[in-house]
């Protein structure tokens, strides 16, 4: 059950906090830790029943996500991408589902849905060849899950799909060294010239229109959800939860400190401080409550069978992108406050703001896209975008 996930993953803080400087500086999540958070049952809270999940209201899953993100970003990254990619398969072919979950329940997937890679028809299926970037987690799991376009008989693109990969036919190079999240080890895979079946691709402009091989299979309202709002969000939570865990850590921190210069005296007496955190809790208190409400929403329409208006789908956008950009702002006033103690490499303050900045930046976070399609939709012109 849920609340049996949240107390075991709540057991397991301490020491994703202690490993924290291990993941930043070896650039990856330890195997003991996915293990530990794969028997917590953390991977199956958005998987089908069907294949052993719990299938549950997502907005527990993002809880989850945000409270390991308070502990270490980038395991709270991994852990949100790891898992957002079994609620992904659900919506494939049941064929493809038995593929990946058949003989292994607990098989954990990556992706890189950017459409670099071509898909050239062939019988039965198509030729997969491509380099993807950004594959978090990827040496975590045994299959992947990839964007690319296929190629019409005039070397054009007609269709943009994600297409799903055994970890056989692709390899996996170490690129990831980068300023913040970087335990995320975000590789780069590469595939040539793999032999995709039909059953393992979806379009995404099915997903687009709610319309999915895998609900003739997994009818429950989780997978009645858009791809958009479910992914989105699930790169949004870690980023959120990182900085609500700093600003914990901030106060305990900050709170008996002293100055040493412009007079001395308690900080926490500082009324410029006292303002500064205030604003940081509102930005992180905002952004949780907007986008779990609109979470929330979705689901209960799900749930009661009801359509998802257009409308709704452009607010939980809107919202997410406003999350993460309210949790970065929240970061910089506490980076900013807490003077030259927040420098030191390591530092919790130091490493929350390099990994909020650093997952700020992923596509679905990128305010502009998301903030015009709504302001398009609030005009009443027409919107038509995959990620709404």
């Amino acid at each position: 059950m849920p609340d049996d996930v949240l107390t075991k993953v709540r057991e397991l803080l301490p020491s994703i906090a202690e490993r924290a400087h291990v993941v930043d500086d070896s650039r990856r999540v330890p195997d003991q830790t996915v293990q530990d958070l794969a028997a917590a049952g953390v991977f199956r809270m958005l998987q089908p029943a069907r294949h052993g999940g719990l299938e549950c209201d997502p907005l527990r899953f993002y809880e989850v996500v945000r409270e390991i993100s308070g502990a270490c970003g980038s395991t709270g990254w991994v852990t949100s991408i790891l898992g957002v990619h079994s609620w992904h398969l659900g919506l494939f072919d049941p064929q493809a589902q038995d593929d990946v979950w058949g003989q292994d329940d607990s098989t954990l997937l990556s992706s890189s849905y950017a459409p670099v890679g071509e898909l050239v028809p062939v019988d039965g299926g198509f030729r997969l060849s491509g380099s993807w970037r950004f594959s978090s987690g990827c040496e975590h799991a045994t299959w992947a899950l990839l964007g690319a376009l296929v190629v019409g008989a005039e070397g054009r693109p007609v269709d943009f799909m994600t297409v799903l990969v055994p970890r056989s036919d692709y390899r996996i190079q170490d690129v990831w060294d980068v300023v913040g999240m970087r335990g995320t080890a975000s590789n780069e895979i590469t595939v040539d010239n793999a032999f995709v079946p039909h059953h393992r691709t979806v379009r995404n402009y099915d997903l687009a229109q709610l319309r999915a091989p895998g609900h003739a299979v997994n009818p429950g309202p989780l997978f009645r959800l858009p791809f958009a709002a479910i992914f989105t969000t699930a790169v949004a939570a870690p980023v959120i939860g990182t900085v609500a865990g700093c600003y914990e850590q901030y106060l305990g921190a900050m709170r008996d400190r002293v100055r040493l210069s412009l007079g001395g005296g308690r900080f926490a007496e500082d009324q410029f401080a006292q303002v500064a955190v205030a604003r940081a809790a509102s930005e992180i208190d905002a952004a949780i409550l907007q986008t779990d409400r609109n979470i929330r929403e979705l689901y209960e329409l799900a749930v009661a069978g009801q359509p998802l208006p257009t409308r709704l789908r452009l607010r939980l956008r809107r919202d997410q992108v406003r999350g993460t950009e309210r949790a970065v702002e929240a970061i910089d006033l506490l980076f900013k406050t807490s003077g030259g103690n927040s420098l030191g490499r390591g530092n919790p303050v130091e490493r929350a703001w390099r990994d909020a900045h650093a997952g700020s930046v992923h596509v679905a976070n990128d305010p502009e896209r998301a903030l015009a399609m709504y302001g398009r939709g609030a005009f009443g012109l027409p919107v038509e975008d995959n990620l709404i």
